[in-house]
């Protein structure tokens, strides 16, 4: 046997090996092939995450928990948009060393829209105007016939499985999915026909809305966004209806792309953190002896 010879019944086990690692990945870990493909290629489209944020206690951490999620995506960027006059330190220390590719802008949402301390998180849209000043930045900044990408509005207040970043990379026009704990239910999901067609949506608040979904529950070409370039979300939109303001004026739904299993499986959860409970700083505080205010939580 000559060396090429030797060469090429190598390359023939090699190939063989892999066809076997690769069937035997997909019995046990079903998505493990198409998350490795994935993180090996660099041609991937960049996926945009789009997160608003604005100055609490719990800021910091759910933003480090998004974070530590997105140092495991291939080719992300990540958009933060403060609600503030300015760019906080907080914000812009954190930013620097969390690993993650990112843009950092801010604008502060009107007076009127602004939510009071003990405001139901529904009775005001949040986060409009920063998602709106990250589609400019987008539209002003990024090339999409150059450089493919997938919009994202990534909540920072959302728990999110790897699963749903690998899912959405190759979103053609807008891709959908279900969401976890949110609207009062379990989860709520676009539903989809037998020709795989998303034909109507399973909420419990306001299914006639033309596109009834969560933030979370979606992702867009950056093409597209870039094609309409004039569409925003409009900061006035009746109560649910933040999300439709923006999706019907770029997509209608027959072109809807229904990811996870067909919208049967849930890879995000509407999860939020709970309001820490400030008893015995408070009472600090009345003594004159507060936590140190130099230790940044």
């Amino acid at each position: 046997m000559n060396e090429l010879e030797a060469k090429e019944k190598n390359i023939n086990f090699i190939s063989k090996r892999l066809d076997f690692l690769q069937t035997t990945l997909r019995r046990q870990y079903p998505y493990a092939v198409d998350y490795i493909s994935q993180i090996t290629d660099d041609d991937l489209p960049t996926i945009y995450a789009i997160t608003p944020t604005y100055t609490r206690h719990v800021q910091k951490a759910e933003l480090t928990r998004l974070s530590q999620t997105f140092l495991h995506i291939k080719n992300l960027h990540w958009i933060v948009v403060e609600d503030s006059e300015n760019k906080t330190p907080l914000v812009a220390k954190f930013l620097e060393r969390s690993g993650v590719v990112f843009t950092h802008l801010n604008t502060k949402t009107p007076q009127y829209y602004q939510l009071g301390e003990n405001d139901p998180s529904w009775l005001k849209p949040r986060g409009v105007e920063q998602r709106n000043l990250a589609i400019d930045w987008l539209v002003k900044n990024v090339d999409a016939n150059k450089e493919p990408g997938v919009v994202y509005f990534a909540d920072d207040d959302n728990t999110y499985d790897l699963q749903i970043f690998h899912e959405m990379r190759n979103t053609q026009t807008v891709s959908v999915w279900p969401v976890g704990i949110v609207g009062g239910l379990k989860f709520e999901r676009p539903l989809v026909n037998a020709e795989q067609k998303v034909y109507a949506w399973y909420t419990a608040w306001k299914p006639e809305r033309p596109f009834a979904i969560d933030m979370a529950g979606f992702a867009i070409n950056l093409l597209l966004v870039q094609q309409n370039s004039e569409a925003r979300f409009d900061i006035k939109a009746p109560r649910g209806y933040i999300e439709s303001s923006y999706l019907i004026k770029i997509v209608k739904m027959e072109d809807l792309e229904p990811k996870a299993g067909l919208c049967t499986k849930v890879y995000v959860w509407h999860t939020r953190t709970e309001k820490p409970k400030w008893k015995q700083e408070d009472i600090l505080i009345k003594q004159g002896n507060p936590s140190d205010p130099n230790i940044e939580v």
